[in-house]
């Protein structure tokens, strides 16, 4: 069983920061990439950052720049560190992650944790 559980979302001001956390419990499950995506209200989910075994990061250019993606391979923790936060982001974010279990490649969503930018 695979469990993707989120931390660290809550309320900031326009210009702040916040650190999320996404940690991976599974037994014989080998992960290949680690995923952010966030949903804003009535929107479509959207890819934010990834972060492969090899570390070769990605991001969305929303967010270039100003988020960092990084991931404990050891720890099977992963974290988005984001900074110079404005409204717009202002999202639910999910982090998501595919790897293989014995011969099977599948992938696994975590709930979400809810970070809310606003004066």
């Amino acid at each position: 069983q695979v469990q993707v559980v989120e931390s660290g979302g809550g309320l900031v001001q326009p210009g702040g920061s916040l650190r999320l956390s996404c940690e991976v419990s599974a037994r014989r499950f080998s992960i290949y990439a680690m995923n952010w995506y966030r949903q804003a209200l009535g929107k479509q989910r959207e890819l934010v950052a990834r972060i492969t075994n090899g570390a070769n990061t990605d991001y969305a250019d929303f967010v270039k720049g100003r988020f960092t993606i990084k991931r404990d391979n050891g720890a099977n923790t992963g974290y988005l560190e984001m900074s110079n936060l404005k409204p717009e982001d202002t999202a639910i974010y999910y982090c998501h992650v595919g790897g293989t279990m014995g011969d099977a490649m599948i992938d696994y969503w975590g709930r979400g944790t809810q970070v809310a930018v606003s004066s």
